[in-house]
């Protein structure tokens, strides 16, 4: 059996068991009390999640462990075999609960016990997923970096890892791992989305919020949101084909030299993208500030105009700069856009009308090409994801101590 045919025949086969285990488990918990739910120590409810908290326990927690030891290749078991050895294991805790049953057991504290844990284990999820992929980052990079110095990465400023041959002796040339390019782009193509997203942003949330009428919001807000629905690769299409002539036309009319691979064009296109973000998180922040709020500036003698700056948007600030945090991280890590805007070229200027590119790119263009997995161009790929992870990492920090600065401060 494959592994999917094993993962629907344990599903077939516990579900209907959980349905029995119940029943069964409700009707035993009566019968013991005499039909009386008054000398029952849970609700009869309770004593039916029992029984499936008894039965499926063990069954799954089996089949996770087979699992996991086939993974590291200790053991080869047959899937038929883990199938039924769960199933006999679901079946053995379905007859356990019904034994154990009787008035006085604490089932709802064991049910509740069991769904705290089942939300831990939820919650902890996302935490070893944070930590494996940190892992997983980490061990290539010091691949990379017994290769390449990690202050020539991290300082030099000529991005080369092609190698080449030179003229007839065929003389390899050497790689330049300089990564200041790639995060110079990174950063101006970021700084120029966030330039588009964060005022159109939060001034369309403070409209929609304050000042639109109910049928006006219903109908701005779904259009709004409509632009996180695009997929990424037609805003490269739009990009390319209608901003990039646009901005070179401007560019001309002012006397300016601009490529058609620049990067002005992405940082525009993605700022239009990340709009619904900025504008969706900050309108369900300011619309959760307290009315109180509102009317007593309103008392006091303000504005609506006065009272959205001294007292809305600073209730507000923790909420709005949580919102832009997740904006920057979501334009640091777009890549479709700027490879079909801006280009492959790592150059390191201050000028957006001329060709950029970011550190994403560079990591889909190591990863897709036919080198060596060993070799340094590849492995290159895992020291940009590192410190690209640690920069993203310092972001959130700095954006959790601002939170939690002012929400101290106005709650």
């Amino acid at each position: 059996m494959s592994t999917g045919q094993v993962i629907l025949s344990f599903l077939a086969g516990l579900l209907p068991l959980a349905l029995l285990a119940y029943g069964l488990g409700r009707r035993r918990a009566l019968a013991v009390a005499g039909g009386q739910d008054r000398a029952l120590h849970s609700r009869p409810g309770f004593y039916g999640w029992y029984a499936v908290v008894l039965m499926a326990v063990p069954a799954v927690a089996m089949a996770l462990l087979a699992t996991l030891l086939d993974l590291l290749g200790l053991i080869d078991a047959p899937g038929a075999l883990v199938l039924a050895a769960a199933l006999a294991l679901a079946a053995g805790g379905l007859w356990s609960a019904e034994r154990t049953i009787r008035p006085g057991l604490r089932a709802r504290n064991i049910v509740e016990g069991a769904v705290r844990w089942l939300l831990i284990a939820a919650a902890s999820i996302s935490i070893l997923t944070t930590l494996g992929i940190l892992l997983s980052i980490l061990f290539e990079a010091m691949r990379f970096f017994q290769m390449v110095s990690a202050w020539e990465f991290l300082t030099g400023t000529t991005w080369s890892p092609d190698t080449a041959f030179g003229g007839g002796s065929e003389a390899r040339s050497e790689a330049q791992f300089g990564s200041v390019p790639l995060f110079a782009g990174t950063f101006m193509i970021t700084a120029i989305a966030m330039a588009v997203a964060l005022p159109i942003g939060l001034l369309s949330a403070i409209f929609l919020s304050e000042y639109a009428p109910q049928r006006v919001r219903g109908a701005v807000k779904p259009a709004l949101e409509v632009l996180a629905g695009i997929p990424t690769v037609v805003y490269g299409f739009f990009a390319a084909i209608t901003v990039a002539p646009l901005i070179v036309d401007a560019a001309s009319a002012l006397g300016l030299d601009a490529s058609y691979e620049n990067a002005l064009t992405p940082g525009i296109v993605m700022g239009i993208m990340i709009i619904p973000l900025v504008s969706s998180l900050s309108d369900d922040v300011i619309s959760a500030i307290p009315m109180s709020l509102r009317e007593g500036s309103f008392a006091l003698g303000a504005t609506p105009s006065e009272t959205i700056k001294h007292v809305l948007l600073p209730a507000a600030l923790p909420g709005v700069v949580s919102a832009f945090i997740l904006a920057i991280s979501r334009a640091l890590g777009e890549t479709m856009i700027v490879v079909m805007a801006a280009g492959l070229s790592a150059n390191l200027t201050a000028n957006p009308l001329e060709s950029m590119t970011t550190v994403t790119v560079r990591i889909v263009a190591a990863l897709t090409g036919d080198q060596e997995f060993s070799s340094p161009e590849t492995l290159s790929a895992f020291g940009l994801g590192l410190v690209l992870f640690l920069i993203t990492l310092t972001l959130n920090t700095i954006s959790l101590i601002v939170v939690r600065r002012f929400r101290e401060q106005y709650e």
